[in-house]
């Protein structure tokens, strides 16, 4: 994963004087580039030239600092899904799944969508989720989901055109399947919107567990979410979560949710692992681009 355009746009604002001061007026936590980058975009800005962009982001900054402010990195990339599957396939069905940092609830739809993993096709929806799982046998069905919510401190709404175009933003320029996905998956939640709840992760979070039909398997899941949250706050989820009847699957980098011992990555790009109970099973690409299984 790779975006020419932000990496010349990254490496000029890091030498922007101006603009490095004008970040400064907002928190640290808000200073993600990607965070950035979105908003401009958001607002009509230009990425494509480090010069069009400096003025822009000085010309609009009461906007952008509005944004920046209130905004958050919600990366709703539904090809996590993919990740999700072999797991939620194989546990008791049927399945009440809670996602935290739910977003706008795409990660919830993992029985609407379809999976390619290499010859093998699971599924006939849209969007077509296609990558490589490597050291295992991909799924042989989709799971039976009976019940479907989410927790976020800003859920999102995909029928409202601003919530749209904020997840829309979020995807680097040049991805342009990411963006396909986006919209098809965005189809399926409008014409059958999950429960979001607005919440924190700790104290929300076992009184929206508890909605759950007591005849379905709870899974509460959780995919690049726990990095935003400070070490102490990630602590005290840990031990709410492991306190929730039902199962827990988290899909984080390795030094947000660590485990004693991992076997060497696949490769040097930036993989997550993927864990059940807190049992690790494999490491995962940030966006799903990938799994390989420990043997």
């Amino acid at each position: 994963m790779a975006s020419p355009i932000y990496e010349r746009l990254t490496l000029a604002i890091a030498q922007d004087a101006e603009l490095l001061a004008l970040l400064e007026r907002v928190p640290a936590p808000k200073r993600q580039p990607n965070l950035l980058l979105a908003v401009v975009r958001l607002l009509g800005g230009p990425v494509d030239d480090a010069g069009a962009f400096h003025d822009f982001t000085v010309a609009h900054w009461p906007a952008v600092e509005a944004e920046l402010r209130t905004r958050a990195t919600q990366t709703n990339e539904v090809g996590r899904c993919a990740l999700l599957l072999p797991v939620l396939a194989a546990l008791p069905q049927p399945l009440a799944l809670l996602e935290v940092g739910a977003a706008a609830g795409l990660g919830l739809y993992p029985d609407r969508y379809s999976y390619r993993y290499g010859d093998h096709r699971i599924g006939s929806g849209q969007p077509v989720l296609d990558w490589p799982l490597t050291r295992a046998a991909p799924p042989a069905r989709l799971p039976e989901v009976v019940w479907r919510a989410g927790l976020d401190l800003n859920p999102l709404d995909v029928t409202d055109a601003g919530d749209l175009a904020w997840l829309e933003a979020l995807i680097w320029p040049e991805q342009d399947d990411r963006r396909e996905r986006l919209r098809a998956a965005a189809a399926i939640a409008a014409a059958d919107p999950p429960t979001l709840v607005r919440g924190d992760l700790v104290e929300d979070l076992a009184r929206l567990a508890a909605r759950a039909p007591a005849d379905a398997t709870l899974v509460v899941f959780h995919t690049s979410v726990l990095y935003q949250v400070p070490a102490a706050g990630r602590a005290r989820f840990l031990e709410t979560v492991g306190a929730l009847p039902g199962h827990w699957i988290s899909v984080e980098a390795p030094h947000v949710v660590t485990f004693d011992q991992l076997p060497p990555p696949p490769d040097a790009t930036l993989h997550n692992v993927l864990a059940l109970d807190s049992r690790p099973l494999a490491w995962a690409r940030g966006h799903g681009q990938a799994m390989s299984w420990f043997a």
